[in-house]
């Protein structure tokens, strides 16, 4: 599956942003999808997740109540909704695939469990 994000961009504290990620490939609804983030000088971290189905979603908690993950199999998208948007989370925000088992917490943030990756979009938050 190939993964192209799109939706960053500049927005003042407090602001919403979407970012999407468009997939292309079969079987989509077959791969649990992941959005991750990386600041400048940092490590690539997890921000939430989905199961193929969407019956499970995990987020961490520093955008728990904040941000949303959806997906739309039929459109082969993934969606983050982003809300009260804070300076902390400026990145770039990257959306990946995967086929592992990832239905625990512990398993759908390890980045080494996805074998696909969108080419990130930046998210810049002003204070």
């Amino acid at each position: 599956v190939q993964l192209q994000a799109s939706g960053g961009g500049l927005v003042q504290a407090g602001g919403s942003l979407r970012v999407s990620c468009a997939a292309s490939g079969r079987s989509f609804s077959s791969y649990a999808l992941g959005w991750f983030r990386q600041a400048p000088g940092k490590e690539r971290d997890f921000v939430a997740g989905i199961t193929g189905s969407g019956g499970i979603i995990y987020y961490a908690d520093s955008v728990k109540g904040r941000f949303t993950i959806s997906r739309d199999n039929a459109e082969s998208t993934v969606h983050l909704q982003m809300n009260s948007l804070n300076p902390e989370d400026t990145a770039v925000y990257y959306c990946a695939a995967t086929l592992s088992w990832v239905r625990t917490m512990a398993r759908m943030t390890q980045t080494s469990l996805y074998n696909y990756w969108g080419q990130g979009t930046l998210v810049t938050v002003s204070s």
